[in-house]
């Protein structure tokens, strides 16, 4: 391939104006080349954003023109994912899938499956990967400064107790809503990435909020083949946030609070440049054993680094920042999630 990366993005709500579409803008041999929504107000979004953008009502117009994208781009609400990703790939396109890839780990089996025949690269957004704290994580893992982990503690909370609406807040089945699929598709694949696949899922799912559909409020215990156990905790129901992450090993402890700033930067309109996902002192964890702690500076946020990945995929083959595979393994922890909660057993994977 010659020339900047020409990406179709379908979808410009929330995942595709702010995460997406920024994403695309900032990283050097991408350029955002379509966008793709029916809805004028979005339309008009797109435009005043990015001048230059191409704006379709659907996506069959990206189908009858392959060979003006190299890339096509699915930010549009999760019962879409499938169906949109399929026909881009079947008209030889490579693909980008927001999270969850799809309902069912065997739906993204055979999407992976389907893009492996085709010859063609398939990713999903795990944008959390980057995160700083979970970077900053990671650097501590690898550098052996816990000693053996015993117990993972992740938790994406808020406090938002008035529904917002939404198919994110749906309970329709195929809508695939709640927060076991929308930050718990983050929780897991970060337990996964950082102590392997699990072996045991238990699962609490409830409906706090009056007049919600979908599971607001829920946790997820995972038991990993490393021995690790993980205590995954997502809520919009939390009137006093819990660390994001606390980490316990056998050597010390690692306990970070608040979230990582790229999301909230990029909401206000910030871009990435210099000092993006910078994090101030106050901010960051702390690492220790007992009342002796010390502060742990934390790594910069990088989710610019998901696109510069996915860029050099395309031009050199590289492998694919997250594979269709890995999202599968994340969907099959979801749906043993999903029954254990409405058995109240645990599932054996």
């Amino acid at each position: 391939m010659t020339g900047p990366l020409r990406v179709g993005l379908v979808g410009y709500g929330l995942a595709g104006s702010v995460f997406h579409a920024p994403l695309i803008a900032a990283t050097e041999g991408l350029v955002l080349d379509t966008v793709v929504t029916s809805a004028p107000e979005r339309q008009q979004q797109a435009r005043t954003a990015f001048p230059d953008v191409r704006v379709a009502a659907s996506a069959d117009e990206l189908w009858a023109r392959p060979g003006e994208l190299d890339l096509i781009v699915i930010a549009s609400p999760n019962k879409t994912h499938v169906p949109l990703a399929t026909a881009a790939l079947k008209a030889g396109l490579p693909v980008v899938v927001d999270k969850p890839v799809a309902g069912t780990a065997a739906e993204a089996r055979g999407l992976a499956a389907l893009a492996e025949e085709r010859g063609l690269l398939l990713s999903v957004f795990q944008n959390r990967r980057w995160d700083n704290d979970f970077l900053t994580l990671r650097a501590l893992l690898d550098r052996g400064e816990l000693g053996d982990v015993q117990r993972f503690e992740s938790r994406f909370e808020r406090w938002r107790p008035q529904l917002k609406g939404g198919w994110r807040e749906s309970g329709a089945p195929e809508e695939f809503g709640g927060l076991l699929y929308d930050l718990g598709s983050h929780v897991v694949d970060q337990a996964l990435v950082l102590f392997g696949p699990a072996v045991r899922v238990y699962a609490e799912a409830d409906v706090r909020r009056e007049g919600a559909e979908a599971d607001d409020d829920t946790f997820i215990a995972l038991t990993h083949a490393s021995g690790v156990r993980s205590h995954l905790y997502v809520s919009a129901t939390t009137a006093q946030l819990g660390p994001r992450f606390r980490v316990l090993g056998s050597r010390a402890g690692y306990v970070k609070y608040g979230l990582d700033p790229q999301e909230a930067a990029l909401r206000a309109g910030e871009r990435p440049g210099p000092g993006w996902g910078m994090e101030p002192e106050p901010l960051w964890g702390r690492i220790g054993a007992g009342e002796n702690t010390t502060p742990v500076p934390s790594l910069p946020g990088a989710y610019p680094a998901y696109y510069a990945s996915v860029a050099a995929a395309l031009r050199d083959g590289t492998p694919p920042p997250v594979t269709a595979q890995e999202a599968a393994a994340t969907l099959d922890v979801l749906e043993a999630a999903r029954r254990s909660a409405r058995d109240g057993t645990t599932v054996t994977l």
